[in-house]
């Protein structure tokens, strides 16, 4: 992995959701009405960290959701895919969406799309581990872990524990 050059290490990706479960406490004035949703897949463990963190600092445990953004991407084949897990209304609820990377927007948009069949939310807030720039879309995240300024000709890489056996964040150059 010497290609990959490491901006986050596992110590400072932990201290770093700690911090944001602090912001989204602070914001909205404790756990009344909150809900976690990930976006599928990465979004989904970076949301049940902060529910976990959450539960640490309030004792109390939120309900925890996962989106499927499949079939509302603009930038793949559609695909009617929807392996969406939310068992819990988020009617006029104060919906926190978690992904890993917000970059052009798309993603979110997509999310927002797919939300919205859940029912209608009293205010949809965005948690990002990491904010890239380069938006396409007027869509700005509520919670920021770090924000890294990168070329396009870059890629930002989140490795998770539950999924990639570690934890860290990198940038990798792409190939000219």
């Amino acid at each position: 992995m010497s290609d990959l050059i490491l901006i986050i290490d596992d110590a400072t990706l932990t201290r770093t959701l700690k911090r944001i479960s602090h912001e989204i406490l602070e914001r909205n004035k404790g756990t009344d009405n909150l809900v976690l949703i990930g976006i599928k897949n990465k979004g989904t463990y970076i949301a049940k960290r902060i529910q976990d963190n959450i539960k640490q600092i309030e004792g109390v445990e939120l309900p925890l959701g996962e989106l499927d953004i499949t079939s509302f991407r603009d930038d793949d084949a559609k695909r009617d895919v929807n392996t969406s897990r939310i068992d819990f209304s988020i009617e006029d609820k104060v919906v926190i969406l978690v992904d890993d990377v917000l970059f052009t927007g798309r993603s979110v948009r997509a999310a927002l799309d797919a939300l919205m069949r859940y029912g209608r939310p009293r205010r949809i807030q965005l948690a990002t581990l990491i904010d890239r720039g380069h938006r396409e879309l007027p869509i700005r995240s509520d919670y920021v872990g770090k924000n890294i300024p990168t070329s396009r000709k870059e890629l930002v890489i989140v490795k998770l524990k539950e999924k990639d056996g570690e934890d860290g964040v990198y940038i990798k150059k792409l190939d000219e």
